[in-house]
Order: C-alpha cells, then structure tokens, then sequence
C-alpha cells in the first residue's frame, strides 16, 4: 500500500490537532473565556461609578451593596463600655432596654464580609494613617472602628492626641493612627463682617491641610447640605467674590463637592493615598423624629427604592475626577436599620422617665454603639 506523501501526512496531523481543540473547547465552560474578555462589565450598570472610579471589574469581587441583615449570636464585636464612645451612642448604658440591635450582621447575595480582625486591621495600617472626614455621623463611624481596633491593644500602648478639628487614636506598637477630621461641608464656612456665616463654595485649602500626608482618607458630606432654612448653618453663599443669599442646596452640594474633587485631583497621588467616598447615612426621622423609637428589628425589605438626591449629584461629581475614588455605597442597606438609631437614648433617662418618653427629643439620624456603623467598618476593612 502506498504511503501518503510527507506534506499530506503533516496536513491530516494538523486538521486532527484543529478539531481536538475545537471539540475540548466546545466542551468548556463559557465562563472560563468570559473571565478574561474584559467586557463582562458592561451590563453591570448598577456599579457605573465604582468601575469609573476604582478601574476594576465588579463581576470579579464582592458586591456589598446587595444583600440581607442576618442576625448573627456572635455579634457585637465589642460592647458599650468601650472607653472612646461618646455618651450620645452608648444606648445600652442609657437605658435601652433591648439590645437584638447589636446583633444584626450585613449578609451579600453570593459571598460575605470577613469578619473584621483588629491585628490583621492594624497589620495593614502599620505606619500608616487612616483619616475620616466630615461631619457627627463619620465621627459615629470614628468611634466605632477605634473600639473595634482597641481591644487588642494593652493599656499603655494606646493614646489620642486633639489638633485642632482633629482627633487621632494612636497604635503605638504599629505606628498606626486613625484620625477623625471635622469637615461637615468640606468647604470653608467662615464668621465674617457683621457676624455673618458665609460659606466659601469655592474655598476648601483651611480645611484641606489636615489631610495631607495620611494614607487612607474617608469622605462624606451631605447631611448639612440638606438641612432647612431654621437649622441651616450658613447665612449666605459665597462663589469667588459674588455673594448669594439663596441657592438650590443640591447646586449648592455639586459646586462644593466640585471644588473637593478639584483638589483631590490636583494634589493627591493615588499611589500614595487611597480615598473613599462613604454616600449617606440614611435618617429616619419622618414622624417629628419618632419613627426609629421602640422599633426593635431591621426592615426585611424597603417599600421603595428612594435615591437620596445628593447621592445622584455625588455619583455625577466622582465620575469626572481623574483620581480613583471608591463610592463606599451604605445608603440603602442602612436604610433597612430604622431600630439602630438612640431614639431617646441619646442619654440616660430613668426608669420612670421611660414610661413618658414623648418629653425627650428622639435622635433618628446618628446610630447605637455597638451597631451599624460596625458594619460599615466591615466594609472598609475588606476595600483596603
């Protein structure tokens, strides 16, 4: 018989080697090629800004955002005698009667939050400054990660320090500081001529020197920016040298923010500082401030899906920046968490005070220590 020539016999070895491969892959998962194609993030709409802002893709890692409280016996992670929480938010030791509050756990669809590990924290911030910026919520959030942090630290080998509008907890085994910086607006407001309160819609560098030099920096801002003519903090407004007694707060909101960005961009190096932006802290404070009061579980969903309209303006403000910020999105999860808040214990009342609470002012904005803000904490641990 004779044999097939040598070009022949090369040609059906290479066609056995096509189709070997043709059929091994068709048998393979899609997945495996989706992985690395680079455009399985287009559909992920809902994670717009984090891709813009972290150059990442969402397909790949935990989306925290959606997901379910879980109540969880392990929980809290500390308790209320921590010594650096504030009267205001120890809602134990002013008499709350219940504390199933400090037991809810933040569960996302399809993984989880690792718990969160003060020597791995402190491990990670070694010689390192963390520093969180803005307003009576992020220094709730202060506290809570310092006592989540303190515990594992020997007495003697831990201090805080003041500067100014600043406070920092320091590790000194780690050389580990975690600062906060009271910033509620992140633009200057000033007492100028005739005692007026003018805010500097443009100016932000009295504010901004404190930040500099720190490793990791935490934002927020939205709350003063929403509050109402009787509690607005500012008499007018100021943009270079026009003076306006009026504004739309949410115009008002994207041109301060705009001026926060401005500086980020021009003097920060992102191989040098990671920045968070943390959206805002819902309040529940419709009913004169008595929804949160006696309310004793978590909302198993919420009735409709409102976006805060500074959420909108601050998703528009990051999309332009140059610089990779990460939008630490808590707004709708804490939503859920109307039975965090003081309500009426935001300092301690007696036992027969109790009985009549409707003389005490309910505080449905700021939350209980332990208790959600750890969360949030969580969170910021497993984003570093």
């Amino acid at each position: 018989m004779a044999r097939p020539k040598p070009d022949q016999f090369l040609l059906a070895l290479l066609f056995f080697f096509i189709s070997t491969s043709l059929c091994f892959c068709h048998g393979m998962p899609w997945q495996v090629f989706q992985e690395d194609d680079g455009m399985s993030w287009l559909n992920e709409e809902d994670n717009e800004v984090d891709i813009v802002q972290t150059r990442h893709d969402p397909s790949r890692s935990c989306n925290f955002e959606s997901g379910k409280w879980v109540y969880d016996q392990s929980y809290p992670l500390y308790d209320s005698n921590c010594p650096y929480l504030s009267t205001a938010v120890t809602c134990q030791k002013n008499g709350r009667p219940d504390s199933d509050y400090e037991k809810w756990r933040w569960q996302p669809h399809g993984c989880s939050i690792p718990r969160f590990d003060a020597l791995k924290f402190l491990g990670k911030m070694r010689r390192k400054r963390i520093m969180l910026v803005g307003d009576s919520i992020m220094r709730n959030q202060w506290e809570s990660l310092v006592c989540l942090v303190q515990g594992v630290i020997p007495t003697g080998h831990k201090k805080v320090t003041y500067n100014g509008p600043s406070m920092a907890f320091h590790s000194l085994d780690f050389e580990t500081s975690i600062e906060f910086t009271w910033a509620p607006l992140l633009v200057e407001l000033k007492k100028e001529a005739g005692n007026k309160r003018i805010l500097h819609l443009d100016l932000i560098e009295e504010n901004a020197r404190y930040w500099r030099n720190v490793d990791v920096l935490v934002f927020d801002s939205a709350h003063w920016w929403t509050h109402s003519d009787q509690w607005s903090s500012w008499d007018y407004y100021m943009e270079k040298q026009t003076l306006f007694q009026s504004m739309n707060p949410m115009v008002a909101y994207q041109k301060g923010l705009t001026t926060w960005a401005r500086w980020i961009d021009l003097n920060l190096d992102p191989r040098k500082t990671r920045v968070i932006f943390r959206s805002i802290s819902p309040r529940h404070n419709r009913e004169n401030g008595w929804k949160c009061y006696n309310q004793r579980q978590p909302l198993a969903f919420s009735s409709h899906q409102h976006v805060p309209e500074s959420f909108v303006v601050l998703k528009e403000v990051l999309r332009k920046m140059s610089f990779p910020v990460y939008l630490q999105d808590i707004t709708a999860m804490s939503a859920l968490r109307r039975d965090g808040h003081p309500s009426v214990y935001r300092r301690a009342i007696s036992q027969q005070a109790r009985q009549h609470p409707s003389g005490f002012s309910s505080d449905c904005s700021h939350w209980c220590l332990p208790g959600v803000p750890d969360i949030w904490n969580e969170m910021l641990s497993a984003l570093l």
